[in-house]
Formats: C-alpha cells, sequence, structure tokens
C-alpha cells in the first residue's frame, strides 16, 4: 500500500548554528508539523517501487540543497540536490521579517505584528511556490508540505 509522505525528518547538524530561541522554536514547530501531515513522492524512487513512507535528510554542501532520500528502514533510495542561489534572496527576506516580527511581539501593536506577519507569510508563500517548482520532476509535494520545507531549508542556511 503506498503511503507517499516523510515519516522522519533529520537536519545536518554539522550545517546547523543555533541562532536563536526563535528560530530553534521554528525549526521544532516546522518538523513537527512537516510529520504530522505532509505529501511526499520522490518520482525515482516510486519509479523503482518503493511507495513509503520515506526518512529524509536535509543539509547543505558547497552551496546546494541535498536531499537525501531513504526508506523507512533507512537504506538509501535517492539523492536530489538543488542549487540554492535563487534562494538567497527569499532566505535573506525571510530572516529579516522574522527578526522584525520578534520584536513587534514584544513591544508593537496588534496592528503592526499584523502587517509584519503578512509580509513574512507572502515571503514564506512565495519561496514555498519556487520550492514546488524547483523540485517538479523530481519529487511531487504540495504547498504546505513545501512551506515547511522552506522554513527547515532557511534554518539550514543559518551558517557562521
Amino acid at each position: 500500500m503506498a503511503d507517499p509522505r516523510i515519516s522522519h525528518i533529520e537536519l545536518d547538524e554539522a550545517t546547523i548554528i543555533w541562532r536563536n530561541a526563535d528560530i530553534e522554536q521554528e525549526r521544532r514547530v516546522a518538523i513537527f508539523d512537516l510529520i504530522e501531515e505532509n505529501t511526499f513522492k520522490p518520482l525515482r524512487a516510486v519509479e523503482a517501487g518503493h511507495q513509503g513512507p520515506y526518512r529524509l535528510k536535509l543539509s547543505v554542501d558547497d552551496g546546494r540543497l541535498v536531499l537525501a532520500v531513504a526508506d523507512d528502514g533507512g537504506a538509501p533510495l535517492e539523492t536530489v540536490i538543488l542549487g540554492l542561489g535563487r534562494f538567497r534572496r527569499p532566505i535573506r527576506e525571510y530572516f529579516a521579517i522574522c527578526d522584525s516580527y520578534y520584536q513587534a511581539i514584544r513591544k508593537a501593536t496588534a496592528n503592526e505584528i499584523e502587517t509584519i506577519d503578512m509580509a513574512r507569510r507572502g515571503v514564506h508563500n512565495e519561496a514555498a511556490e519556487m520550492l514546488l517548482e524547483r523540485l517538479e520532476g523530481k519529487i511531487e509535494t504540495d504547498f504546505p508540505t513545501a512551506r515547511r520545507l522552506f522554513t527547515l531549508i532557511c534554518v539550514l542556511h543559518i551558517r557562521g
């Protein structure tokens, strides 16, 4: 029976530098939400007869996003590599807006917080659409899964 979803996700710990508690919370929530509900169908693995669920390890190597896909038992199935160049601007914008949002929730009015949050969601949505385009022909997924994956890509992109 087909189960095209991510059952476990791992981030390359060597890539991550914990920037602050807010980013760590975003990471935890994104992973929890992703595991609870996602659609993930790596096309080469499916063509080879694997129907899921899948384990996914995300890392950044030499300016590229590496999505290492394994079966639920941990046996490697395929690796998808995407250039991160097109994501640099959305990642920068997302972090800038997140910083503004976290500062605003401590001292701004409800209207100011709502305005910043709308901008944050807009950048996040645009980046998720870009990720869906980049995964086309490689991995089938849905918009909510792409949004959560973008959050995790941002966490991986924090470098010293």
